[in-house]
């Protein structure tokens, strides 16, 4: 389990605090000067590990919620059944976010639409910083 964990947070890691160099590195200059340029190569470096890290996310998050709670207990009404399901619930959020990036906006980004972008930067940080806060509830018994 600790080998696990290390792989999740580590890509918790990766993860997190790419999409918080974006949010409050690099979005704001692009947003001031309407200038997509520094996004665009944020992302062509940052997909290459953040992707990956994300996968490594999802298998071994699957893999130590099988630990924690047997797979068809995770519907039900327990603390820690509450927990894998926020995290479900994320993932999916991220999911979406992600897929709605990748077919709507970054094809069509230019200076007009990249405040769009922004509030989706903003939205796909949030959920990544409240799946670390979820994480957390595992050591220390639910959710807040």
């Amino acid at each position: 389990m600790r080998y696990l964990l290390f792989l999740h947070l580590l890509g918790a890691t990766v993860w997190v605090g790419g999409h918080l160099v974006l949010l409050l590195g690099i979005l704001p200059g692009a947003l001031r000067s309407r200038d997509v340029a520094p996004v665009r190569g944020f992302e062509a470096i940052y997909e290459r590990i953040g992707i990956p890290a994300l996968l490594v996310q999802i298998v071994t998050g699957f893999w130590l919620a099988t630990l924690w709670l047997a797979p068809s207990q995770w519907l039900s009404d327990v603390p820690v059944a509450h927990l894998v399901q926020a995290k479900l619930v994320l993932l999916a959020m991220t999911a979406l976010l992600g897929v709605h990036a990748r077919l709507a906006l970054i094809p069509r980004l230019d200076g007009q639409r990249l405040p769009q972008l922004g509030v989706h930067i903003v939205l796909i940080t949030l959920t990544a910083v409240a799946f670390v806060w979820v994480g957390t509830g595992f050591r220390y018994g639910g959710l807040f």
